[in-house]
């Protein structure tokens, strides 16, 4: 048995090595239109188990994404945006919002993977700054930088829009006017966005909404910290007025996973992050990360999505080659025929 498949393979590699590499263009020319046109009786197939697919074209594929937003007050991004992006990639942050960058310019740089996007108009004051991991950041379509305190950028991810805002609002003890001009600038940034198009805030708004959501329970999950203040009951009507709803307020955590920000004067929440009320079953978690010493008050607020994408997946179709390794001795002699009755 061996020795009469071994004088057939004798036989074949010559008819092979002559006649096929003179008929290479042929066989391609005719597997490629026998993949794509209905066949006629007089065509004549090669076996299919040598036929290999050689081109690909992609199709849409629902699929399920989780994506973690974060938004943190650094103090300052000056020497730290090395050990920044080590703790985001280390805290699987997709996204995230800071503050406080104190950095000068309209710019975008790579930091290891990440792309930060940043804004900043005195040096050593203010300053935004949005970054973007290795696989989303492909996907941003936009960027606008409203002010020293504003800015937003827009990714489209198949068929999904969202929206990230980073915002920083002025503290307590600072002029009425620049007050008024923040919360005119984000009332208008959120109002320039459609309805269909999905939102997320994260910012520090040196406020407190306070433990209980009394008047506010559409906006306030009732899971908050301390008592409200002013700048608290400015971030509450801005919810309310866009349907938004404050995501660290909607989980029952330990009081270590609330607060945002601690001094020598103690321990409270002024950093958040909101999303639509009509996109609050998004929202798998949200809690402070306490541990990371890259900012001495601040801590790194963490919001968990899932969210449904339309992705991209290969499938196979379009000119096949012939996988020669596949050859048996059956198919061999069937390929022989047809290559003979073509009149190779």
């Amino acid at each position: 048995m061996a020795s009469s498949s071994s004088s057939l393979i004798r036989r074949i590699v010559p008819f092979f090595t002559t006649r096929i590499r003179q008929n290479y263009r042929l066989l391609n020319s005719y597997a490629s239109s026998a993949l794509s046109q209905p066949q006629s009786q007089s065509q004549v197939e090669a076996p299919d188990s040598v036929l290999m697919a050689e081109s690909c074209v992609r199709v849409d594929k629902k699929s399920s994404c989780r994506l973690r937003i974060g938004s943190w007050n650094i103090g300052t991004l000056t020497g730290k945006s090395i050990e920044l992006v080590k703790i985001l990639q280390k805290r699987r942050v997709n996204i995230a919002c800071v503050q406080e960058t104190r950095w000068v310019g309209s710019k975008a740089r790579n930091v290891d993977g990440y792309k930060l996007w940043y804004s900043g108009a005195v040096r050593g004051k203010n300053g935004m700054g949005i970054l973007v991991d290795r696989e989303l950041r492909e996907y941003v379509v936009e960027v606008r930088r409203v002010n020293d305190r504003l800015m937003f950028i827009k990714l489209v991810i198949g068929e999904c829009t969202l929206n990230v805002v980073s915002a920083y609002a002025p503290q307590a003890g600072l002029d009425v006017e620049v007050k008024r001009r923040f919360w005119e600038g984000l009332d208008e940034t959120v109002r320039s966005f459609p309805p269909s198009e999905r939102l997320f805030i994260g910012g520090d708004f040196n406020g407190r909404i306070g433990s209980a959501a009394g008047s506010y329970g559409k906006v306030h999950g009732g899971f908050g910290l301390g008592d409200k203040n002013g700048g608290g009951t400015s971030l509450l009507d801005l919810a309310r007025a866009f349907e938004l709803v404050i995501a660290n307020s909607i989980f029952p955590k330990r009081e270590e996973h609330l607060v945002t920000f601690q001094s020598a004067a103690g321990r409270t929440q002024i950093d958040y992050l909101l999303l639509r009320r009509c996109d609050r079953g998004l929202c798998k978690d949200c809690k402070v990360i306490p541990g990371e010493s890259l900012a001495t008050q601040h801590r790194l607020l963490v919001l968990d999505i899932g969210i449904l994408l339309k992705r991209k997946r290969r499938c196979a179709r379009g000119s096949s080659r012939i996988r020669w390794g596949a050859l048996t001795k059956d198919n061999a002699q069937e390929l022989e025929k047809r290559l003979s009755a073509m009149g190779a």
